[in-house]
């Protein structure tokens, strides 16, 4: 996986996180953040690598399913690139992800 798209994968976990469950949370924090493998991640949590596996890439799609339906991910980059001041387009995006 290239950096551009581990980045681009924990933006869409930073907007729609709060909308999934906390083992999914858990999962993606541990592999994302933690930088655990999913053996290790099977392991903590007495699943098998499968389960993992599955949970991971079925988290991907519920967070690509929340961005193209809300397109907040979108929206919030596009508002950077205007030439306005910094404090404007921080709150503008704040407003946008409430």
């Amino acid at each position: 996986m290239t950096l551009e798209k581990r980045e681009e994968i924990i933006r869409l976990y930073d907007t729609y996180g709060c909308l999934l469950t906390d083992k999914q949370k858990n999962y993606f924090e541990a592999y994302y953040f933690d930088d655990l493998s999913i053996s290790e991640i099977s392991t903590n949590h007495e699943v098998s690598r499968n389960a993992v596996f599955d949970q991971l890439k079925r988290i991907l799609m519920i967070l690509l399913d929340y961005e193209e339906k809300l397109k907040i991910v979108d929206k919030a980059s596009r508002i950077e690139m205007v030439n306005m001041p910094k404090k404007a387009k921080e709150e503008i995006i704040n407003i946008l992800k409430e």
